[in-house]
């Protein structure tokens, strides 16, 4: 998804409290190095709001986590990406967003608001969005890697990295077959298991928790890749490249969205709204490398940063780009199973 932000517990020096008063906290669920450290930095200065962060490397994680945690540990704001705002919606897991303690919501781009994965934006508020494709370091990888079939090249034997991400990497086995990488058929999800068992062979990690690293470190030449980790990746290792696959790009956009035992939903509002402010959402779109909803931020933005295709894709990246969806949950115990047989070799 430059993410700058601590992993773990983060604890925001406070202003303005003193003697017994109970500090302020906003307690953010959030993708790990997912929000530049200065936005965290900038929030308590201004509001006097102590930031706990906390972070997961996968929806799954922490779909399962908001659902067991009681209102004694509960968080305040979490950033589900695409279809997860759906499921979690449906679920009953979350707090309606009140519009009238929101600023900034006009400046947000309207083909990204009224999504059918939340009508209306009653539960959610964009952050950022953004498209996982080809990670190809150059300097090691001779010929060109157009394709998500490239993948399965015996050339990469040990050498690929995956997303640790069922949807994605399913998504990648039903595009190279030629179906929708958000099918429900179980017959289409079976067959992209068993072409993704061919590719298990070069395959030498799982990475969702900073997916550039296995690139920089040389345990990986090819492979998937957020684009945000992508533009990060290359201010260390210039030959990495960013690919838009002919099958098409996975697309996804991550929002705010308040969970239902939330314990300071105002302060979860007040951080929404801090964020869609234009210079704070822009700071966050350069530091990181992911693009912002936010049109008034994208008007402030370095060029180097606009026009950079890894971060904002043309429209020609974007030709059969495709939105992850919410699938249910009888589609998604299918993938589940063979999820669990792929990465365990059966």
């Amino acid at each position: 998804m430059k993410k700058l932000a601590l992993a773990g517990l983060l604890a925001v020096g406070l202003t303005g409290c003193s003697g017994s008063e109970e500090p302020k906290v906003l307690n953010l669920y959030n993708w790990s190095e997912y929000m530049p450290q200065e936005v965290l930095d900038r929030f308590t200065e201004e509001t006097g709001i102590q930031v706990v962060y906390t972070t997961y490397d996968s929806n799954e994680a922490m779909y399962a986590r908001l659902k067991l945690l009681d209102e004694s540990a509960a968080y305040d704001l979490a950033v589900p990406s695409t279809y997860y705002v759906s499921k979690m919606r449906q679920e009953d897991l979350l707090m309606p967003i009140d519009r009238s303690k929101i600023e900034g919501f006009d400046n947000l781009d309207p083909e990204l608001v009224n999504l059918d994965i939340d009508p209306e934006n009653q539960y959610s508020v964009p952050y950022l969005w953004g498209t996982t494709g080809l990670a190809v370091d150059t300097a090691d990888v001779e010929g060109e890697v157009t394709a998500w079939a490239d993948l399965w090249d015996e050339r990469f034997e040990g050498r690929v990295m995956l997303t640790n991400d069922m949807r994605e990497v399913f998504h990648v086995g039903l595009r190279v077959l030629g179906y929708s990488g958000n099918s429900t058929d179980p017959q289409e999800i079976e067959e992209a298991y068993e072409k993704l068992t061919e590719l298990m062979p070069s395959v030498r990690t799982f990475n969702s928790d900073a997916p550039r690293m296995p690139y920089l470190e040389g345990e990986t030449d090819v492979g998937m890749i957020w684009n945000g980790e992508a533009v990060m990746g290359r201010d260390t290792l210039d030959s990495l490249e960013y690919v838009y696959p002919e099958e098409g790009i996975i697309a996804w956009l991550d929002s705010f969205v308040i969970p239902k035992n939330a314990k300071n939903p105002e302060a979860a509002h007040q951080f929404i709204s801090f964020v869609l402010q234009p210079e704070i959402s822009a700071l966050i779109s350069e530091e990181i490398g992911y693009a912002t909803p936010n049109l008034a931020a994208r008007d402030l933005l370095d060029d180097a940063v606009a026009n950079d295709r890894a971060s904002y894709p043309n429209a020609t990246d974007m030709i059969n780009a495709e939105f992850q969806t919410d699938i249910g949950d009888e589609a998604l115990q299918v993938y589940a199973k063979y999820w669990e047989m792929l990465k365990s070799g059966q």
